[in-house]
């Protein structure tokens, strides 16, 4: 039976990693986390998915246990700005398009153009974005009354990402080191053994498995299964078991960051109900508001920007507030483990892989892996087949985010300076090019975007395609020969309903200061 898991490394994909076993399979496992004190973790993987609320649920946790704990906010979507031009903006918001006689509001829009903003016009969640509204009124209640609500009632079962079948209408913002810090508790509260000790060998057995990490000081931890949380290292998988890494740096050319963590007033500045992904001169920075200050950085490529001049245009965009404030660099391994899963050997969070921050998807890759574990756990025969089922859905679910972030940069108009003007010549995987060539004349749908599970659907597509301006986009031919009338009065629909919730909901502050 394998029932013994080593997992190396802490931070949020360890102890995210070691909590969803534990709740998976209780006392039926043991796990062990090493992790060493002298090791910082990147840390900044603070912007999620609404497919989260998963993994909250699965380890039975209420927002109302973990959010105030963590300072966390809500996320209900991505405002992109001075990505189509400056000064203008668009968002990215989890929210579906809404259909009209069989076809999706935005075609009937581009046909019908109401008015310039498309996003403020087929979604609800642009008009509470701009007004940083909370999802929830005052007495917990979620707006979207259709929508199942695994929020602060919790729900009667466990799910995972393959059952979400409707479009959840927020995410989370948290600080990372807060939310390692409490699953460090919740795990080692329901038996997970804490090692705080370097790993200083990877012992393997005539095999090439491993059968030991060797630590300073508690000697040999011994396991069935190694679980690699070990970063941008790979320690285990890349290094120990020399499992090749495919770079993805041709398509996507940001490679690195720097970040601050920025101490604001949200009582005085109110907490925007969004991640703020801000185009620059030689890549984009991000702004994630929490409850008690703003996490910020610059993802940038090195081959148009010196690590000095990111800092610099960094600070100048925080402004006073980054004064005397530590910056912290990192270099970012942009790409995937050929396969995240050999021998004995499961890597979950960067050194699985990594595409850049731009859609929040550090955090979905961790919750993603683990839980295509526990879909895959091995049997005492350790099939070979197992594991290529794993490293297929990994390596399919990073290949698709892949094409998805390649879309932000060929398909931005922003066309100002070599980084830009670069960005819509660069090479783009061979499936895009075909499917950018399609869009042109057939709208996203499901039947023409990346074919596997990769955590986007088609109207996340189609919301990048017409806010970023860059590539032409025609209203299906058919819409000349329909009657326009029902999709007009849906349209009226949208900004009726935005006009009750805008009337009706709490700020975003006004609800998480009660909620804390």
């Amino acid at each position: 039976m394998v029932d013994k898991i080593v997992i190396v490394g802490g931070g949020t994909s360890g102890w995210m990693s070691a909590s969803y076993l534990k709740a998976a399979f209780g006392e039926r496992i043991s796990v062990t986390v090493v992790e060493s004190d002298r090791v910082p973790t990147i840390g900044v993987g603070e912007a999620t998915f609404s497919t989260v609320r998963h993994f909250f649920e699965y380890l039975g946790l209420k927002e109302t246990d973990w959010m105030p704990a963590c300072n966390a906010t809500y996320k209900l979507g991505i405002r992109f700005q001075n990505w189509s031009g400056v000064g203008e903006h668009f968002y990215h918001p989890f929210e579906r398009l809404r259909v009209v006689d069989g076809f999706p509001l935005t075609d009937w829009w581009l046909k019908q153009r109401p008015s310039e903003r498309f996003d403020a016009d087929n979604f609800v969640m642009a008009a509470l974005g701009d007004n940083l509204r909370s999802p929830r009124f005052l007495d917990g209640t979620l707006f979207e009354r259709g929508n199942s609500d695994l929020g602060p009632g919790g729900a009667a079962f466990r799910s995972t990402l393959t059952e979400q079948d409707t479009q959840f209408p927020y995410a989370y913002h948290f600080d990372a080191a807060l939310l390692a810090k409490y699953l460090t508790e919740y795990g080692v509260s329901r038996g997970v053994r804490h090692v705080v000790d370097d790993v200083v060998d990877v012992k393997l057995d005539d095999r090439g498995w491993i059968s030991a990490v060797a630590t300073a000081e508690h000697g040999d931890l011994e396991g069935d299964l190694f679980v690699d949380c070990t970063g941008f290292k790979g320690l285990l998988l890349n290094k120990a078991l020399e499992e090749p890494f495919v770079s993805y740096q041709d398509t996507l050319p940001n490679n690195r960051a720097v970040a601050l963590r920025v101490p604001v007033d949200t009582a005085e500045r109110g907490i925007p109900p969004y991640t703020r992904a801000t185009a620059m001169e030689a890549g984009w920075i991000w702004t994630i508001p929490l409850f008690d200050r703003i996490g910020t950085g610059y993802v940038y490529a090195d081959e148009y920007c010196s690590p000095e001049e990111a800092e610099r245009t960094l600070r100048e965009f925080v402004g006073p507030g980054a004064e005397g404030l530590e910056a912290n660099h990192i270099r970012m391994r942009i790409g995937r483990s050929r396969n995240s899963w050999t021998k004995n050997c499961v890597a979950v969070g960067l050194s699985s892989g990594f595409v850049e921050p731009l859609e929040s998807t550090g955090i979905f890759f961790i919750q993603h892996g683990i839980e295509q574990l526990v879909k895959h756990f091995p049997q005492q025969d350790w099939s070979q087949r197992l594991r290529d089922s794993y490293n297929r859905a990994v390596n399919n679910c990073m290949d698709g985010v892949r094409e998805f972030l390649v879309l932000h940069y060929r398909g931005a108009a922003r066309n100002d300076n070599q980084y830009w003007q670069d960005a819509k010549t660069r090479k783009v995987p061979d499936a895009l090019q075909g499917r950018l060539e399609q869009w042109q004349n057939k709208l996203p749908d499901a039947e023409n975007i990346f074919p596997h599970y990769h955590g986007f659907e088609a109207y996340s597509y189609v919301a990048m395609l017409m806010g970023l301006k860059g590539i032409p986009l025609r209203a299906a031919g058919a819409l000349d020969l329909m009657d326009g009338t029902a999709a007009a009065e849906e349209f009226e629909r949208v900004r009726a309903t935005a006009k009750d919730l805008l009337r009706t909901l709490p700020s975003q502050h006004e609800y998480l200061a009660q909620l804390h």
